[in-house]
């Protein structure tokens, strides 16, 4: 599809020249600055600022002090305890950290992560009862149970306190848990309030560490997975998770954990290399594959061996699985694009609600996500088994996909998410109204323009301009993701040279000159438009990312290219 090319542009040329000056960076870094609200030197004091000092108070969050008696309360009378995490990245690595920090203070704490397919998403009864089984008088639910009112208070019944750190919206009622940790809550006063649950479990840890007088140090050795966990789950990368990422992917690249470093050697990352980017599409994946495809537990276990043939065990095993996965994605992809060719209309369907009985619910919002992108609509897809669905739901900028469902709760049994993801449960014959209903939502709201995906473009610059002091500010911007994306630029009338190749999926690779400067080009999933070079080699545009390539031990600059006019 054709996309709108945006320039950002917050700024006035004046404004740009002047941070140019004061800051002494080139003026299309000083562009990027003001298009992240860096506009001012110490505003880029600030946010190039990374140290763990600037971390915030963790007792400033609602509920840390009662949290925090608690737990210590149950450490001092060696209490059983438990740590209920969820089947994702996010989960995974906040159950991990709360038992390597629970390790060092001592005390082995077992932990619980619940089946995908036969215990769905959050807090359950089952859980509960196997725990009250096991003598557990508090659980510590980390990224899941802000959602879980009637369970919490059936574990209340039976004599367990909870302690929940969670990141997701919350309801109009909390649980009735000890202590309830989410920066989201309504009356909860700490500064940041776009943590992911694994940052809500180190806020926790810190907060224990500073109670108990333990050294920080030895908590700040596992950001390694609080950058994992953030990173994947795709929070906002300003205020603490910048910190958080910052010093996580120095750790990462020189990781003491064991169950890591297995995974980076199975996945043929070289320590020293490893950026944002890896994580979340060759780390992540294959962490969150063993909890899509089967047991999440192990992926807990390979993050806190010490056993480095258990750990290249079990990093096998995600490898194995993540493909596995790959493979049930793309059959499941094929029959979604099927359903929309013959049951939808994507000129005048403005959301896809598509249902099948049996598909792998570990799949589906991966397959959602790739359906947005094909189509830019919001996205639904439920799996159907025994008259009961399970959906996962994906959107676009513009379309808030939990007020929607709000607006269409009475057809749901449980829904929960935020603006963008959300998953959701549903009896089978209310599908059809859920799809009627959701419709008429999307009609009041989304129009021509937010139908129409844009790239958001930081300015325009030539080839000539990206040298090596040019690489040095964009490596300063990093880590990159959500509201700190890496910078995108366009380049006119760039003269194509050699013949341009298709190469791997669709993949587009050339190169192009301007100003005696050439690079190379990559477009991935563009070999579609291999005509526009063709037909416009003596003067193309282009918007793309400036990147480094590391082949071979060679290192060069690389444009990725997102468009071509």
């Amino acid at each position: 599809m054709d996309l709108h090319w945006q320039f950002i542009e917050t700024a006035p040329p004046e404004a740009v020249l002047h941070l140019a000056h004061e800051a002494n960076v080139p003026p299309i870094i000083a562009r990027v600055m003001l298009n992240r609200g860096i506009d001012s030197k110490n505003a880029a004091l600030t946010f190039f600022r990374t140290e763990l000092e600037r971390l915030h108070d963790p007792f400033l969050m609602a509920g840390m002090k009662a949290a925090v008696t608690r737990l210590s309360t149950a450490l001092a009378r060696k209490e059983n305890m438990l740590i209920y995490g969820d089947y994702d990245v996010d989960g995974i690595t906040g159950t991990a950290l709360l038992k390597l920090a629970f390790r060092h203070l001592g005390f082995d704490i077992p932990h619980y992560i619940p089946d995908r397919l036969r215990d769905g998403y959050g807090i359950s009864r089952r859980g509960i009862d196997l725990a009250k089984s096991q003598g557990v008088t508090l659980i510590l639910a980390v990224d899941c149970g802000v959602s879980a009112r009637e369970e919490i208070a059936y574990a209340r019944e039976l004599g367990i306190d909870f302690i929940v750190c969670d990141h997701h919206q919350p309801g109009p009622q909390l649980p009735p848990a000890r202590a309830l940790l989410n920066p989201k809550r309504s009356d909860c006063p700490y500064p940041f309030k776009e943590l992911a649950g694994v940052g809500v479990a180190f806020k926790l840890m810190q907060a224990l560490f500073l109670h108990c007088e333990q050294n920080l140090e030895e908590l700040y050795r596992h950001l390694d997975l609080v950058a994992v966990g953030s990173t994947a789950d795709i929070v906002p990368l300003v205020d603490e998770n910048r910190v958080f990422v910052k010093a996580g992917l120095e750790r990462i690249n020189q990781t003491e954990n064991v169950g890591l470093r297995a995974l980076l050697q199975v996945c043929g990352l070289a320590l020293g290399t490893i950026n944002t980017g890896n994580v979340v599409f060759i780390l992540a994946p294959r962490i969150n594959a063993v909890g899509r495809m089967g047991d999440a537990t192990r992926a807990v276990t390979l993050l806190t061996t010490n056993d480095a043939t258990q750990a290249m065990e079990i990093a096998r095993v995600l490898e194995m699985e993540n493909r596995e996965r790959r493979s049930v994605d793309d059959e499941t992809y094929r029959e979604a694009l099927q359903m929309i060719e013959t049951q939808c209309d994507p000129t005048r369907d403005l959301i896809f609600v598509l249902q099948k009985e049996g598909w792998h619910t570990g799949v589906i919002g991966i397959v959602a996500s790739r359906v947005v992108e094909k189509f830019y609509r919001p996205t639904i897809m439920i799996s159907t088994q025994n008259g009961v669905g399970k959906g996962s739901a994906r959107s676009i900028p513009g379309f808030d996909l939990y007020k929607a469902l709000q607006e269409c709760e009475q057809h749901l049994l449980a829904f929960g998410g935020h603006k963008y993801a959300a998953g959701l449960s549903i009896n089978t014959e209310h599908i059809a109204a859920l799809r009627e209903r959701m419709q008429t939502v999307a009609a009041r709201i989304l129009n021509k323009e937010l139908l129409t995906p844009r790239l958001l473009l930081d300015g325009e610059i030539r080839l000539g301009e990206i040298d090596q002091r040019f690489m040095k500010f964009l490596e300063a911007l990093a880590p990159y993701g959500p509201q700190n994306m890496r910078p995108a630029f366009v380049s006119r009338g760039l003269r194509v040279v050699g013949t341009p190749q298709i190469v791997g999926n669709n993949h587009l690779r050339f190169h192009v000159t301007q100003d005696d400067r050439r690079l190379d080009c990559i477009g991935f999933n563009l070999g579609d438009l291999r005509p526009r070079l063709v037909n416009g080699g003596e003067n193309v545009d282009l918007a793309y990312l400036v990147e480094e390539n590391t082949w071979q031990g060679r290192t060069t600059i690389q444009l990725r290219v997102k468009d071509i006019r």
